[in-house]
């Protein structure tokens, strides 16, 4: 039986990467990059792709993949263009889009944590980013496209590690959020559940962050003491005066008990290897 062909779009990423290396041994698995040139030179999954330079539709006939999924960071007009040009090929094809928002299309509630069905609303540039190509991917038939709502990503190798990391061994003060009340996830946990949602062609708006809830500054310092026996600076940035939430939990859309996680886990298992 042939295997279903996935295309992960920025797949030289952090979380891109991490997807790949999860879904290559069971799907026939293919993957973009864009600047790491020599890491992917020679490898038949990879191709080059510069969304600022190149047109995503003639790779994805290409390629033609039953599953795209969107892990695109940079040039914000560049990304609106290239998933235009995805939902033209996902609407003329057998081919479902995956594509990974974040929490940050709630930033202007502060107030409650959000979840799948409620009306998005962001002050930031990158909290509407995301709620635009959130709205384009809503114009395509529900079957065809999953929206993923992502958390603060942590992991051993996550940019968010390696800050914390930089400060404490250069003597670097560490920013926390006192106030920020939120959920998390980490790399091992985030592509099993995106694995588990392609293997059951899920489709439909997921949250995938640990269940439960926890203050930015308490995190950050159980984390901390994982990394090792320091005694670093704290910065404490009050944004607001009040409590804020910048959380996605799920409520119609549950995963099975086995994928879903608690921040505990996320400081226990695998902040550090």
């Amino acid at each position: 039986m042939e295997k279903s062909k996935i295309l992960i779009l920025g797949a030289s990423g952090f979380i891109g990467n991490a997807i790949y290396r999860e879904l290559c041994s069971y799907f026939d698995t293919f993957g973009t990059y864009c600047s790491a040139a020599n890491t992917y030179d020679g490898n038949q999954q990879f191709f080059r792709y510069d969304m600022e330079e190149d047109d995503v539709y003639r790779l994805l006939e290409k390629v033609q993949p039953h599953f795209i999924i969107s892990a695109l960071r940079g040039n914000f007009g560049a990304q609106i263009q290239a998933h235009g040009h995805i939902l033209e090929y996902v609407s003329k094809h057998d081919c479902t889009l995956y594509f990974l928002s974040s929490a940050n299309v709630f930033d202007s509630y502060s107030k409650f944590p959000s979840y799948e069905y409620d009306k998005t609303l962001s002050e930031s540039v990158y909290g509407r980013l995301k709620i635009k190509i959130e709205n384009m991917l809503l114009r395509l038939p529900k079957r065809k496209t999953a929206i993923l709502r992502i958390p603060m990503v942590f992991g051993n190798t996550s940019p968010r590690i390696k800050e914390i990391k930089s400060c404490i061994w250069n003597n670097e003060p560490v920013e926390v959020f006192p106030n920020l009340i939120m959920n998390v996830t980490n790399d091992d946990k985030l592509t099993q559940q995106i694995h588990y949602l392609i293997n059951r062609s899920k489709s439909g708006i997921y949250h995938l962050g640990s269940h439960d809830l926890v203050h930015h500054e308490d995190f950050i310092k159980e984390v901390v003491d994982r990394i090792g026996d320091f005694n670093p600076i704290y910065k404490r940035v009050f944004t607001t005066n009040d409590e804020r939430y910048l959380a996605v939990l799920p409520k119609d859309n549950k995963l099975p008990k086995n994928l879903q996680t608690a921040y505990q886990e996320i400081i226990d298992h695998h902040i550090m290897s």
